[in-house]
């Protein structure tokens, strides 16, 4: 076991060893592991468990961890959330996509998404559903594979093969569907039909009974930041709602691209790829 100097960067004078190895902590809790022992932080951190004990008991007075029931293990903190969500709420995206997913909610009828790419997951950081919409287990903050999803398919296009194989070293990729990509190289040749498109029609592409259409959201430069989408409860979806969804997606990711200062004269028409 090394001592606590072991997530030092000595050659940053600037850098906080304490915070930042309180931060690395609280990486540690996800989806996967939302309950943590002292003991195995200790290992995952290679700190000295008493060294962790004191992390987390700073933590646990600033609401940021909780004990679990029986109270030997931990959790994230309601600190955390209330933390999210303040930045979510400060992103200049999601205040201005905001009236623009309310729009397209109201026009179109189905819940409406703004989603970004954290490394290799798609994050929801705006969502907003019809009153009579089923509940889902999608919410803003929700996490899914960008490989396995058309919003992914949109954050990734851009990507060089050797950037897609350096985020997909694996030899092969979790499957979620029929139509997952298998390797780095599938991912990356369904890519290229992608790339150039201003809006992909996935149906049944993540979940049998679940269509997605998505157009990518683009800043000043040029360079896709989010996309911006539907999803509807059903596997396939009738060509006369498909131009629909299209026509006021692709319009929607537009005035929100111009609204980040993206020139509608860079703008392409009339490419829109369904899988």
């Amino acid at each position: 076991m090394s001592d606590d100097n072991s997530l030092d960067h000595p050659g940053n004078k600037y850098s906080v060893p304490a915070l930042e190895r309180g931060l690395r902590l609280l990486g540690e809790f996800s989806r996967h592991d939302p309950v943590l022992s002292a003991a195995e932080l200790a290992r995952r951190l290679d700190l000295p468990r008493s060294t962790v004990f004191r992390m987390l008991t700073t933590l646990e007075d600033l609401g940021f961890v909780e004990r679990a029931e029986g109270g030997r293990d931990f959790r994230l903190g309601i600190a955390v959330l209330r933390l999210g969500f303040e930045y979510l709420s400060s992103l200049e995206l999601t205040e201005l996509g905001m009236p623009i997913l309310g729009r397209l909610r109201d026009e179109i009828g189905y819940a409406s998404n703004l989603v970004v790419r954290d490394g290799r997951s798609i994050v929801y950081v705006a969502k907003v559903t019809p009153a009579s919409w089923i509940a889902s287990s999608v919410t803003v903050g929700t996490r899914l594979p960008a490989h396995a999803t058309v919003f992914g398919r949109i954050l990734l296009a851009e990507l060089s093969l050797d950037d897609l194989r350096a985020l997909y070293p694996e030899e092969h990729l979790e499957r979620h569907s029929g139509q997952t990509p298998a390797t780095a190289m599938d991912l990356f040749n369904l890519l290229q039909l992608d790339k150039g498109r201003d809006c992909i029609v996935g149906e049944g592409f993540f979940e049998p009974s679940i269509s997605t259409v998505a157009a990518p959201v683009r800043d000043r430069e040029g360079q896709v930041i989010a996309a911006l989408g539907a999803t509807v409860p059903f596997g396939q979806i009738e060509e006369g709602l498909r131009e629909s969804l299209v026509t006021h997606i692709r319009a929607a990711a537009l005035e929100l691209s111009s609204a980040l200062g993206y020139s509608q004269r860079r703008a392409r028409t009339g490419k829109v790829i369904s899988l």
